[in-house]
């Protein structure tokens, strides 16, 4: 609401970051009925503070599909797509059958809505090089951020459809 830092004030400064803070939360309250993947910060141990970490959501999703030891995904569901997978899917209720773990398939494709930064695929790339070789991945996105871009959509008035000339 705010085109010039001339006509910026303490008022329209504050009610920006309420907003960038409103859409925190809201974020927030829509990944608290996740199992596994609830929180990006790890707050440490009260005797370690400093053990303290960031872990962002793209690299948790990434490291549970390349996991080797495989423990059935909690947040992220397998739909099954041919005759056997529909077969074991429909046997699972009446039998222990295992669900296809998504790191079963020689490709994963990963789309993210709302975009994606260089960095965040060059970490998707190294994570199933290292720990899932062979695997072929491809990164899809509704756009490609930048710096600017990304800070851009957070100051956008209407984030559904945002115009910050991405």
């Amino acid at each position: 609401g705010c085109d010039s830092s001339l006509n910026l004030t303490s008022q329209k400064a504050t009610d920006a970051v309420d907003g960038i803070f409103r859409s925190l939360r809201d974020i927030a309250r829509v990944r608290m009925h996740m199992k596994q993947f609830n929180s990006i910060y790890n707050p440490g141990s009260n005797t370690h503070q400093a053990s303290a970490s960031y872990k962002p959501l793209l690299k948790q999703v990434v490291e549970e599909i390349c996991d080797p030891d495989r423990p059935d995904p909690a947040d992220i569901e397998h739909i099954s797509s041919g005759l056997t997978d529909l077969l074991k899917t429909g046997f699972s209720m009446f039998m222990k059958v295992n669900r296809p773990h998504p790191g079963d398939h020689p490709l994963l494709i990963i789309f993210m809505v709302g975009g994606v930064s260089v960095s965040e695929v060059k970490m998707v790339k190294d994570l199933v090089a290292t720990r899932k070789p062979g695997t072929q991945v491809i990164v899809l996105s509704s756009v490609l951020l930048t710096p600017h871009s990304a800070v851009e959509l957070l100051f956008a008035p209407d984030r559904l459809q945002p115009d910050a000339h991405i």
